[in-house]
């Protein structure tokens, strides 16, 4: 526990207003949207202002005291989960749009914008932010940037990264650092915005964000495909691709989460197929208009038995949300939901589902994928409860097998939900042991006492590679 004069030097910073110590707030704040990772903070904080997170992490820095930078919870991967105690800063006082600089097409903002705020704000300004993670509606800018999100059109425009133009951000000493700029060319010495991006908050606390912004598309159509096969369903994805068509949106599901989506949105979704894939593309209306016809003949001649159009953005957003809201809807099913993230090479998709299924049967747990399947990015989800130890133990097998899996097909343990502590046992089955050691002495050299969000992304053990056979 924090002694009273610490409490009371974090007191004149911020204020007594903006501190929380009490049972219930240290509760709110022990977990995320991870399945069974739950540990009690000692303290929550609310600064207002970058001198004020400085102030707090030079204090923090002094003492020894763990600080877990935190936006709104959603990260599946135990990131902002508190393990070793110590202080977590929110952002709920650092929410404001700083500046829309419309000559050099970029945003400016504060770690607690929410990411549909920044989505709604820019459009209304005709203008386009591409990144949209499924919780957009709940997350924050500061949290993506952590985490390196990714989201539904992350095939045509990339990710966080991708629009990510300078940071202001506080080292764990206290220093305040600028890096980047409203700038389309700039390699004046190492790129550290880039290695903050993605570095789950162990690195440093970003505290502004200019962000890059394009035209908003002036047209956009949508349209659902259904398969009876996951392989014909994946051969037309590859074969979409392989015609120079890259689609702003190309997801899909497979058939046991169509049926439980289409159990609680009642949309009109085919329950008998094996696979449903949500297309979209943007742009110019001729160009759009083309692109649509040339997938549905391509979508057709791969054995679709099925081709519908959006009508208007409201069907649209319809189809949208039925892919974005497929993990609460298996949330509904179980106590427990664990939603993973694994990554292969599109050719691999059809594979890598089956392997999937396969491996749920073989260790007889119940687990649902979905994904974006334009960039082979696959969320298996197992429905459970965890308070069923051994199926638990099942479940970890499971999922084990599945990222050596993902590995083999050369792909990765995560393409956008990070490392956190859930997967750090399995990073170095990626990067190998000179990629462990290469993070560690970058992580040593800017954060010497370990204060920054520790035990994320390094393992105490590493797990033992599992010997798959089929």
């Amino acid at each position: 526990m924090l002694n009273r004069d610490f409490i009371q030097k974090l007191e004149e910073i911020s204020g007594v207003e903006n501190i929380k110590t009490s049972t219930a707030a240290r509760l709110s704040y022990s977990y995320d949207a991870t399945a069974g990772f739950q540990s009690m903070p000692d303290l929550i904080i609310s600064p207002r202002n970058t001198s004020e997170v400085s102030q707090i992490v030079k204090l923090c820095n002094e003492q020894g005291v763990p600080i877990v930078p935190r936006g709104s919870g959603t990260n599946l991967a135990a990131g902002t989960t508190p393990t070793k105690g110590g202080v977590v800063l929110i952002f709920n006082n650092m929410d404001q749009i700083v500046e829309l600089d419309e000559e050099n097409l970029t945003l400016t903002v504060e770690p607690g914008v929410l990411t549909e705020t920044v989505h709604g704000y820019v459009e209304d300004n005709g203008l386009f932010y591409p990144p949209d993670p499924s919780s957009g509606k709940i997350s924050t800018i500061g949290g993506n940037i952590s985490e390196n999100s990714g989201g539904l059109r992350g095939l045509k425009y990339g990710v966080t990264k991708d629009y990510v133009l300078a940071l202001e951000a506080v080292l764990p000493n206290g220093d305040i650092i600028y890096t980047g700029g409203k700038l389309a060319k700039d390699v004046a010495g190492y790129d550290f915005k880039s290695l903050l991006v993605g570095s789950e908050g162990t690195l440093a606390i970003v505290t502004q964000a200019t962000l890059k912004l394009i035209p908003k598309p002036p047209s956009k159509q949508t349209m659902v495909v259904i398969y009876k096969s996951m392989e014909e369903a994946a051969e037309a994805i590859s074969a979409i691709l392989a015609n120079r068509i890259i689609p702003a949106t190309l997801e899909f599901m497979d058939q046991e989460t169509i049926r439980v989506v289409e159990d609680y949105k009642q949309i009109g979704l085919p329950t008998d197929c094996e696979a449903l894939l949500l297309i979209e593309q943007d742009g110019p209306e001729a160009v759009v208009a083309n692109d649509i016809e040339k997938i549905n003949e391509i979508c057709q001649w791969f054995g679709a038995i099925s081709i519908t159009r959006a009508a208007n953005e409201q069907e649209a957003e319809s189809l949208r949300r039925a892919r974005k809201d497929a993990l609460s809807c298996l949330a509904q099913l179980t106590p427990t939901t664990i939603l993973e993230d694994a990554t292969v090479p599109r050719s691999e998709i059809a594979k890598m589902v089956k392997a999937i299924t396969e491996t749920a049967e073989k260790y007889n747990v119940r687990i649902q994928t979905f994904g974006h399947a334009g960039d082979g990015n696959l969320h298996p989800t197992c429905v459970t409860d965890e308070r069923n130890k051994e199926e638990i133990e099942r479940v970890e097998q499971a999922f084990a097998e599945i990222f050596q899996i993902a590995v083999d097909m050369g792909g990765t343990i995560t393409g956008e939900h990070g490392v956190g502590e859930m997967k750090s046992s399995y990073l170095e089955w990626k990067i190998g042991r000179e990629g462990i050691e290469l993070m560690k002495s970058i992580k040593k050299a800017i954060d010497p006492n370990n204060i920054m969000n520790p035990g994320k992304m390094f393992a105490k053990s590493t797990k033992k590679r599992v010997v798959v056979s089929r």
